[in-house]
């Protein structure tokens, strides 16, 4: 099924934070590399991925997220920051599958949550950029941020105390784990401000020209374009019954 066809399909609108694997991807020792990755759209029979490193059509994925456990499947369509996975299940995993979906949709309509309360905020866009003192950059996937630092996965791995930006937020590596590491900023942001920091600044060439060895003066210009995945959802109908053939 294409990116197209599923945006017609009966599926819920699903924001839950996990983590996946590719065939392709082996870590120096021959073990699949995991990565962080976030669902977007999801039914029992496929889901779309915010994920920082991409596959071929075909390529086998195995992800892990929360409440939904294990989802085993093949990548059938990509788009900007993800892909679509067929999820490979049985009959009755699907219905599992689709109680715990209904379940969640209605979890996630009543939920009301201040974010600016919490310690911790999940960015509407997980898609920005890493960018290192040479002036290399790498895009990376933003699993959380917090005042005084980001946790992000990427298809990098660099050393404990390596300088960096994430997007215009300065700051050094400090810790590793499966899906990615850790960068605590050179200081504290506010927490309204935290999405606007690690955006990629849109005057990328002249922010390149300062390495980031110095906490850089915000941008007054207005926020950078916001890069997501495409498309729009359509309009759902109201039964919360999937046909599980």
């Amino acid at each position: 099924m294409s990116f197209d066809e599923f945006m017609q399909q009966r599926a819920v609108e699903l924001r839950t934070g996990g983590r996946y694997s590719l065939a392709s991807r082996h870590d120096p020792q021959g073990n699949r590399r995991e990565f962080a990755c976030r669902t977007k759209r999801i039914s029992p029979f496929q889901m779309l991925i915010a994920a920082p490193v991409l596959g071929p059509k075909g390529e086998r994925v195995i992800s892990y997220f929360g409440e939904l456990g294990k989802l085993d499947g093949w990548i059938t369509d990509l788009v900007e920051g993800g892909f679509l996975v067929d999820i490979a299940a049985t009959r009755k995993v699907r219905e599992g599958l689709a109680t715990k979906l209904s379940w969640l949709e209605k979890k996630q309509r009543d939920a009301v949550i201040d974010f600016r309360k919490q310690h911790r905020l999940v960015p509407e866009n997980p898609h920005t950029n890493l960018i290192f003192a040479d002036g290399t950059t790498v895009s990376c996937f933003v699993i959380d941020v917090s005042p005084s630092g980001v946790a992000v996965s990427a298809d990098i791995e660099p050393e404990i105390g390596t300088r960096l930006a994430v997007g215009r937020a300065v700051g050094h590596v400090v810790r590793q784990f499966n899906e990615g590491f850790a960068v605590q900023f050179d200081r504290l942001h506010e927490m309204d401000h935290l999405e606007r920091i690690i955006r990629p600044p849109p005057d990328l060439p002249a922010y390149l020209s300062r390495p980031p060895s110095a906490v850089l003066p915000p941008n007054t210009n207005g926020r950078a374009p916001v890069i997501g995945l495409g498309g729009k959802a359509a309009s759902l109908p109201q039964k919360d019954v999937w046909l599980i053939d």
